[in-house]
């Protein structure tokens, strides 16, 4: 049975995290540290973003030496 192809409607984007602000972080070495946990969110961020980007490779933005 073959595949029904996603309809961007019902597989959004990946939205990226937000980033911590500077007063977000204490400074006293907190175990998770928001950076700490801002980097796991963005690498999250990043392996949904390329997944999808598999799933629908017209979105992909052009590469350098296409402009």
């Amino acid at each position: 049975m073959a595949e029904l192809p996603i309809h961007p409607q019902h597989d959004p984007r990946p939205e990226p995290p937000e980033p911590p602000l500077p007063s977000d972080c204490c400074d006293s070495g907190c175990d998770p540290c928001v950076h700490d946990t801002y980097a796991e969110d963005l690498a999250y961020y990043r392996a949904q973003l390329a997944a999808w980007l598999k799933r629908h490779p017209e979105a992909a933005e052009p590469s350098a030496s296409a402009r």
